[in-house]
């Protein structure tokens, strides 16, 4: 993580629809001042500017969220987290994948209305994947909001990786550098985790030497950790990371509950 993180203005330079429902945009950074390479599914906040801003409003300071706290709302940016799909320092470029689900969000809807030369702010904060001492395979789980992350993890390995992945149809696949088994949903809603779990439950575990990685609906996220705690892998071995919420699962205590195992992990 870098010493001074602060915001930085990135300009759209590219729109390119991956599928169906997700598309990347390519932004240049405007500089690269604390913005270091922390790891392959690195997190960076993003600043979205309101409907009736072109350039978002965003924080200059290190003290980033006091000062966000302090702006007046109808100026607030909307602050959201996604994973770097690429990063070229050489080019201060980074490319974010978005999987657009209609107006429903202030991400999708500023990524289906992307042009070059919108701007946003984005400020790095670390990653999460940590491969422990003797990892000798590699596990990744997820939905389409966590493929990013898993595309990112993926090129940076030898391709020894497995990839479960669940989206909703043939044509939400995207070309990755793995193994992957693609879960299809076909219909049913997302973020329940039964679908994930039963074919889960089909994958061959060798506990030894597995680092796994699950990334998606926290409830699906979770449901995928106790099942392979289950069979005897290691909660050491698992890093896991809720991206969103499923309606279901946007309660007190559930989130309380996910908060008490998240910060648990890190322990």
């Amino acid at each position: 993580m870098p010493t001074a993180s602060k915001v930085i203005l990135a300009e759209v330079r590219g729109v390119r629809r991956l599928t169906p429902h997700m598309s990347r945009i390519t932004l240049h950074l405007d500089g690269l001042s604390g913005f270091d390479h922390t790891g392959p599914d690195q997190l960076v906040r993003t600043f979205f500017p309101q409907s009736h801003q072109r350039v978002p409003v965003v924080p200059l300071s290190d003290d980033w969220w006091t000062e966000y706290q302090q702006l007046p709302e109808d100026i607030r940016p909307v602050v959201r987290n996604y994973t770097i799909r690429r990063f070229l320092p050489a080019r201060r470029s980074i490319d974010l994948d978005f999987v657009l689900h209609g107006d429903t969000g202030p991400a999708s809807r500023w990524a289906q209305a992307a042009q070059p030369g919108d701007v946003i702010g984005v400020l790095t904060d670390g990653h999460g994947y940590n491969e422990p001492e003797g990892t000798t395979s590699r596990l990744l789980i997820a939905d389409e909001t966590a493929l990013p992350a898993a595309g990112a993890i993926l090129d940076a390995q030898d391709g020894s990786a497995r990839l479960l992945a669940e989206v909703n149809g043939a044509q939400d696949e995207i070309p990755l550098k793995a193994s992957v088994r693609w879960i299809h949903r076909d219909g049913p809603a997302r973020g329940t985790g039964e679908l994930m779990v039963s074919h889960l439950s089909s994958v061959p575990i060798e506990p030894a030497g597995l680092y796994v990685w699950i990334g998606g609906e926290a409830g699906m996220v979770k449901a995928a950790r106790r099942h392979l705690v289950a069979r005897g892998v290691p909660k050491k071995q698992i890093y896991f990371c809720g991206y969103w919420l499923h309606k279901r699962n946007d309660n007190d205590a559930f989130l309380e509950a996910e908060r008490a195992e998240y910060f648990a992990q890190l322990a």
